[in-house]
């Protein structure tokens, strides 16, 4: 694995083209007959809650799901999230070290300041990925950064340093402000390859509802459903 100095002087100098949440390089569905469910906890102010109730109805479904989780959200839940770590319906993904739009540029998504430069963007990346590493030895292996905003620049450093940049078809919470009624709609949407982003860490939203209303339906009409790490390769 390239340390950081190493990427600095790959990287030097390149002037990203794209900008964005579907752009070259990032992963948005996968090539499986499975749905891929995957939820952010994002930390900071009001977000390291956790909804167990989500929680809950996944494994009381036996749903599996990948999880990205920030760094901010770590610190506050270190136990909880040895506990997800080792429950092998989850799997654990990087969600960034200070929830920033991965920028080598410093270009900004809904009002949040991207990483500054590309030692930035490499902090961002490699900050949390130590820090999970640590909950149970082995690195993340999907990337998703802070309000899912990329430059294809910093998605090539993403993909350099090991981990798979990973997006969504389907938005099932509207980052945890839809009512559960939306969520649950948007949910049973999911079909085949479809990956789905919502969120764990703000149990007062409307998504735990959402999706005990939709899952049950989907699981009879014969939907199943997958963890990213079981579909897709880095």
């Amino acid at each position: 694995m390239p340390d950081k100095k190493q990427i600095l002087a790959e990287f030097a100098g390149r002037r990203p083209i794209e900008w964005g949440l579907h752009i070259t390089g990032v992963v948005n569905n996968s090539p499986s007959k499975h749905v891929a469910l995957t939820f952010d906890a994002c930390g900071g102010p009001g977000g390291t809650g956790c909804d167990h109730a989500l929680l809950t109805t996944l494994r009381r479904l036996n749903v599996p799901a990948t999880l990205f989780i920030n760094s901010r959200w770590l610190h506050a839940n270190p136990s909880l999230a040895a506990e997800l770590a080792a429950d092998p319906l989850f799997e654990l993904a990087n969600h960034g070290t200070l929830h920033q739009p991965l920028s080598v540029n410093g270009r900004s998504a809904y009002g949040i300041p991207g990483t500054a430069d590309t030692a930035a963007a490499y902090d961002e990346l490699m900050g949390n990925q130590a820090l999970m590493q640590e909950l149970d030895g082995s690195a993340p292996r999907f990337f998703r950064p802070g309000t899912a905003f990329y430059d294809d620049v910093a998605v090539e450093m993403t993909r350099r340093l090991g981990m798979l940049p990973v997006n969504f078809t389907i938005n099932g919470d509207g980052g945890a402000t839809y009512p559960a009624a939306t969520v649950a709609a948007e949910v049973a949407r999911a079909a085949a390859g479809d990956i789905v982003i919502s969120h764990f860490n703000r149990p007062a939203a409307g998504t735990a509802e959402g999706y005990a209303r939709a899952l049950p339906g989907m699981l009879d009409r014969g939907a199943t459903f997958t963890r990213l790490g079981d579909v897709l390769t880095t």
